[in-house]
């Protein structure tokens, strides 16, 4: 099914695991999960940022696989495009991600869940265009993280569920034909956080030589996702056919136990739980993990402190930094490292209008020593009606938009708007009704909150 709609609304889901302070997550999760990435990715031989989103129709909890872009030159957006419909599935782990090959073709990875509900791959019948796509493949995925490596093909990393949440990687070089899924990772459980570095780096830092994926990764004891924690993190630079810890060890695969080259830090001696957000490298390609750390899986005060904590590879050790805190687990923010004295994270730390909720109001943090130490340049949002939660990264993200994101009620059912801001921190909110075939994007908070 490939078909416009007439507006741009988010996916509003409820988990329904309550607890005394509600929900363990729930609101506007459009651009959920963490593990769904790049959920977005800018195309400069067509001056287009393309992104992917979970939507719904007129506040109905129907979720559709949507994609769309956003036209820079010309400051407007088409109206979505519905890629795969999901049949009355409301849950957004069934959200897709994105790629974009050197041909200009568009890969939509709608993610499946476990072997319950299969997930499926489209590819755009023409370059750089949203309006019609091929059904590719069937089969098991969840949590797809789908990279294109020029000259290569595909690496995509995702999970299965085999009694407990397992990483595994395939490959393909045209996007039909797939290797079989190889393990990487089953100690009881896992959620990861990928990217891929360019030879050249991030946005021209950091390459470090050879072109790398890059994952992180904790644990989920007794395969219990409530009980994640530990960090973990993989190398390969040969399309995954060898992985490497961050000194250049070699990986025995698949990793089965927690004492192994590649673990980052042992939160669980701690009791510490562990929340991926990203992954970068910085101006030496080192790689570079933000999480959020906490002391209980349940919202409320039982869960503080929350820490967004930055962990730096420097060489020879690993590096760990407090940014700020956050009042819910499952806030989601990006981290963009631009040069050593440049770095910042675009996330939904400061508390909401609904407190304990998932999101809250988003804000521009910034650093200009390496990740040293942090401020909050600018509050980007306020005196909202909704938190607004998960601002995602788009790859090779453009200064015009360097993040999107959704809000949401997580007490209870409420519509769901998405917005984008650029790289000072301008907000702008999609149209959520369209009259024509394109429309420009509205100043926030101009556009009502």
């Amino acid at each position: 099914m490939t078909a416009p709609v007439d507006g741009y609304r988010g996916i509003w889901f409820t988990l329904g695991q309550m607890c005394e302070h509600g929900d363990k997550y729930s609101g506007g999760l459009g651009t959920y999960t963490a593990k769904h990435v790049p959920l977005a990715v800018y195309a400069p031989q067509v001056d287009r940022t393309f992104f992917v989103y979970g939507g719904a129709r007129d506040g109905n909890r129907h979720l559709l696989a949507m994609v769309s872009y956003y036209n820079h030159s010309r400051h407007i957006v088409p109206r979505p495009t519905v890629v795969h419909d999901k049949g009355g599935i409301d849950d957004p782990h069934d959200n897709p991600s994105i790629a974009l090959d050197e041909q200009g073709h568009l890969w939509v990875f709608v993610s499946g869940r476990g072997q319950r509900r299969p997930g499926f791959i489209y590819r755009s019948h023409s370059p750089y265009d949203v309006t019609g796509f091929e059904l590719i493949h069937e089969g098991e995925l969840t949590y797809p993280q789908p990279w294109w490596i020029e000259g290569e093909g595909f690496l995509h990393l995702f999970t299965k569920y085999t009694g407990v949440r397992e990483l595994y990687w395939s490959r393909s070089s045209d996007g039909r034909s797939w290797t079989p899924a190889r393990k990487l990772a089953g100690m009881e459980g896992h959620y990861q956080t990928s990217r891929r570095v360019p030879e050249g780096g991030v946005s021209g830092v950091g390459g470090g030589g050879r072109e790398r994926v890059i994952t992180a990764f904790n644990r989920h004891p007794q395969g219990h996702p409530d009980k994640r924690t530990d960090l973990f993190y993989a190398q390969t630079t040969d399309m995954g056919e060898s992985w490497q810890s961050a000194d250049g060890t070699e990986l025995d695969l698949p990793l089965v136990a927690p004492a192994n080259p590649a673990r980052v830090h042992d939160f669980a001696a701690e009791e510490r739980l562990v929340y991926m957000k990203d992954i970068s490298v910085d101006a030496q390609g080192r790689p570079v993990i933000l999480v959020l750390t906490s002391a209980a899986y349940e919202p409320g005060p039982k869960g503080d402190p929350r820490v967004w904590m930055l962990c730096r590879w420097t060489g020879t050790d690993w590096r760990f930094t407090e940014v700020t805190r956050s009042t819910h687990n499952y806030d989601m923010g990006s981290l963009f490292i631009e040069s050593s004295d440049s770095w910042r994270i675009i996330a939904p730390t400061e508390a909401g209008p609904q407190h304990w909720g998932t999101g809250g109001e988003m804000a521009l943090w910034t650093s200009d020593d390496d990740g040293d130490s942090w401020r909050m340049q600018r509050q980007l949002t306020r005196e909202s009606a909704r938190n607004h939660s998960y601002a995602r990264r788009p790859l090779h993200a453009h200064p015009g938009f360097v993040a999107f994101w959704a809000d949401g009620n997580p007490d209870e059912l409420s519509e769901s708007r998405l917005y984008f801001c650029d790289r000072e921190g301008e907000v702008y909110q999609l149209p959520v009704v369209m009259t024509g075939h394109e429309a420009e994007p509205t100043p926030w908070p101009e556009g009502g909150a």
